[in-house]
């Protein structure tokens, strides 16, 4: 019994530890990095044509403007001018002119007229 309390434990055999084997991570970790380069590259692609859209549409809608604010100025013009052709042809002078010279109308006698008497 002394024996057994005095028995020292043997260590356990130690184990042989196997190579690792290569990890074919590496493999899907590059296609993942690859396919995440990739869906990154056609999302900034995407973007970079909607600016390229977005500015298309903007020239466009600058043009339109640019026409239509021509358009404005000239009939601006147009009116200014029937106005200056208004304003000659209701003057007096050429009324009362047209009046005599080609209807042979004269103008009325100044005196006040009571028709109520």
């Amino acid at each position: 019994m002394a024996r057994a309390a005095t028995a020292r434990a043997l260590p356990a055999p130690a184990r042989q530890r196997s190579r690792p084997k290569p990890r074919p991570r590496r493999k899907v970790e590059l296609r993942r990095r690859v396919a995440n380069g990739v869906v990154w590259i056609g999302l900034v692609a995407a973007l970079l044509a909607g600016v390229v859209a977005l500015n298309v549409a903007v020239l466009r809608l600058n043009v339109r403007l640019d026409e239509i604010q021509r358009d404005r100025n000239q009939l601006r013009a147009d009116n200014a001018q029937l106005s200056t052709e208004i304003a000659a042809k209701a003057a007096s002078g050429r009324i009362v002119g047209l009046a005599s010279g080609q209807l042979g109308l004269r103008p009325a006698n100044p005196e006040y007229l009571d028709l109520r008497k």
